[in-house]
């Protein structure tokens, strides 16, 4: 076609349509994919997405697994094998003799365990409670309201998580020795309440949840203590649980200030009661891990019965890629 065949527009008359141009599947599959929403794009490995990648980081994983997995599998191996056979390294996997429950047998019927785990129950339950909620007040206060001094104390706040806490155990004992509270559950209890990096986990969450229901709820006449409990406590429980957890644990497994702080039998954790079981004999590999065992028992039942919180409140607070 020349220049000549083309139509030309008569001003008094219609514009002439124009030739017809045949669209592209790529225009056509683009514009059919322009209203909807996009796909996201997919997540690989940070090593790659080839195939051998994939295969180097899931044999990485796995030895790192068996590696972690090895000691626990020891003890739980030990603590079912007699004393002869738990010091007999020929026979480290299988035992000679058979597997025996005469290490937890031992450990029972030498300590009062009903006792130390009912004061590690106790213990435990009281420390977390109260961990919990003024850990919740408290990031609360640093996120939701302002105060004189707000920055200082939060700043002083976050440097008490770089503490040891070994190093507050002398002035924790003369405290509790100033106020005759020593060898009682309060001695033991209160010192462990204080937990810094809770604060820290919580007033980060808190500052995570929308404004806006706190403003709608000041409306219908809400104070900061309606609030903090009836509207961001709820929107909080997987995170509550996972810090409730980890605190629960943490004060299960303390066992360097009960054991200062107490020295009546009757007030002994399991961790504490547990090392005052020996031998004279010296050292006895199957009572030993059969302690070990009946002491983090109670802790993985209460993992089994809870981890599905520990993993929504990761995922909630974006540190699983939601």
């Amino acid at each position: 076609m020349t220049s000549t065949d083309l139509p030309v527009r008569d001003a008094s008359g219609p514009a002439p349509h124009a030739p017809h141009v045949p669209r592209t599947g790529r225009v056509t599959a683009v514009r059919r994919r322009a209203p909807g929403p996009r796909p996201r794009p997919r997540t690989h490995l940070t090593l790659g997405d080839g195939r051998t990648t994939r295969v180097l980081a899931l044999a990485a994983l796995a030895v790192m697994a068996l590696v972690w997995l090895l000691p626990m599998a020891w003890a739980l191996l030990t603590a079912f094998k007699s004393e002869q056979d738990a010091s007999d390294p020929l026979h480290w996997l299988l035992p000679a003799h058979g597997f025996t429950l005469q290490g937890f047998s031992t450990v029972w019927e030498r300590g009062d365990l009903p006792l130390w785990m009912l004061n590690s129950l106790l213990i435990s339950a009281a420390v977390t409670v109260i961990t919990v909620l003024v850990s919740a007040m408290a990031g609360y206060a640093f996120s939701r309201t302002l105060f004189a001094g707000r920055r200082w104390l939060f700043a002083v706040t976050v440097a008490a998580v770089l503490v040891p806490p070994q190093i507050l155990i002398v002035p924790w004992f003369q405290q509790m020795l100033s106020l005759r509270l020593l060898d009682t559950y309060a001695a033991v209890i209160l010192p462990q309440t204080v937990a810094p990096v809770m604060v820290f986990i919580l007033k980060k969450h808190f500052d995570s949840l929308p404004h806006e229901l706190e403003e709608a709820a000041r409306i219908d006449g809400a104070g900061h203590w309606r609030i903090f409990w009836s509207v961001l406590l709820p929107l909080s429980r997987p995170m509550l649980a996972a810090v409730s957890i980890f605190v629960f644990i943490g004060a299960w497994n303390n066992f360097l200030w009960p054991f200062i702080s107490t020295s009546d039998p009757a007030l002994m954790t399991l961790p504490v009661g547990i090392t005052s079981v020996k031998d004279a004999y010296g050292i006895q590999y199957a009572q030993s891990m059969a302690s070990a065992v009946l002491a983090a028992l109670p802790l993985v039942v209460v993992f089994m019965f809870f981890q599905r919180h520990i993993v929504k409140s990761v995922a909630t607070t974006g540190l699983g890629g939601q």
